[in-house]
């Protein structure tokens, strides 16, 4: 379907409201990304020293200034470069994360973190992956937010939802229905504990890639808490 542009642009209390064809659409807010990837830096306060490679003040300052600046541009509706800053924003999480990850396997071999430490930095770092690809399906699906709230209705992307496979005239199917963070975290979710998609199918090969590399770190986070739980059998 080909995208309408919006013509007028107010702002409401849930988030952002475009007139389309004088039908109001409201843009999903990017509030529950932003406190995701808060609860990310969070969870890396909970991982020993050995496992940062730097000091943690510096991620803290990173994502504070990249998502203030995410939400001056969206609060402008400057919204491509409000994209192009949150990737780097979510990259710079992402990064750390994969590090912490490479740093605690490392540490594992070489059995010179003690066991609390592991059990606890392999929950934090499990955790971290579920929100943190829940984030990366939100912003890359269909074009990203933005370009998904251009449509009338979601009908196509890189996953199929339950909702976008019922008919058209199922009492069922919500109207207008489109995706929002919580339809991606649920996929993620999913994704980290049974290592594979639960009710969306995936469609678009980027996405089965990074589906790939999320079930990839799960089963090496879950790994590490086994063999630590063996060891005190």
């Amino acid at each position: 379907m080909t995208p309408v542009s919006p013509a007028v642009v107010s702002r409401g209390g849930g988030g952002i409201i475009r007139l389309v064809a004088n039908e109001a659409i409201k843009i999903e807010s990017r509030w529950p990304v932003l406190v995701a990837l808060a609860a990310v830096v969070a969870l890396h306060f909970s991982l020993p020293d050995v496992l940062s490679l730097g000091p943690r003040w510096l991620l803290v300052f990173t994502f504070v200034v990249l998502a203030a600046i995410v939400s001056i541009l969206n609060f402008r509706h400057a919204y491509d470069q409000a994209h192009l800053v949150g990737f780097v924003l979510m990259g710079a999480i992402t990064a750390t994360v994969i590090v912490s990850l490479g740093l605690l396997i490392k540490a594992f071999l070489q059995h010179s973190i003690q066991p609390v430490h592991l059990l606890r930095s392999a929950a934090s770092l499990w955790g971290s992956n579920v929100l943190l690809f829940g984030a990366w399906y939100w912003k890359l699906d269909a074009g990203g937010p933005y370009q998904r709230a251009q449509r009338e209705r979601h009908e196509e992307g890189a996953f199929l939802f339950p909702q976008m496979a019922l008919h058209e005239k199922s009492p069922a199917k919500p109207e207008n229905w489109r995706p929002n963070f919580v339809d991606y975290l649920f996929l993620s979710f999913n994704t980290s504990t049974a290592l594979s998609p639960t009710d969306t199918q995936i469609l678009s090969r980027w996405a089965k890639v990074l589906m790939m590399l999320q079930s990839l770190i799960s089963m090496t986070t879950i790994v590490l808490l086994a063999a630590r739980a063996v060891n005190i059998l």
